[in-house]
């Protein structure tokens, strides 16, 4: 398993734990998890930045860290059913940015993998 994987499906599945949380919860208590989900969704975008070092496929955990740092703020500022609103749209944005770098990682995967068969049997037939 790849530490791009790993760290996409933490911050999916943490996610998705806040959209439950902030339907389940008072405003406070899904403001708090805000809070700490999204420093664990910075914290896990900057230790997968930092092991790939920065090239077009870490540009997914620029885009977490970005979401995950609004999460922070909007779980901060924000009070009330706003605040409530906030924390749910952030934890789909998680979600969603999480399962869209395991699909783009995965695809680029797969091409590869297709390629190396396709040439092989190819060589092979000649």
């Amino acid at each position: 398993m790849s530490l791009k994987y790993a760290i996409n499906l933490l911050v999916a599945l943490a996610g998705g734990f806040l959209v439950v949380a902030e339907r389940t919860f008072t405003a406070n208590t899904a403001a708090w998890l805000g809070l700490g989900i999204g420093i664990f969704a910075v914290v896990l975008a900057g230790v997968g930045a930092a092991a790939t070092g920065l090239n077009l496929r870490s540009a997914g955990y620029g885009v977490t860290a970005a979401v995950g740092v609004w999460t922070i703020v909007s779980s901060s500022v924000f009070s009330g059913t706003l605040l409530g609103w906030l924390v749910f749209a952030d934890a789909l944005a998680l979600v969603a940015v999480a399962l869209a770098d395991l699909t783009a990682h995965e695809v680029s995967t797969e091409r590869v993998v297709h390629t190396i068969d396709v040439r092989s049997q190819l060589s092979t037939a000649a």
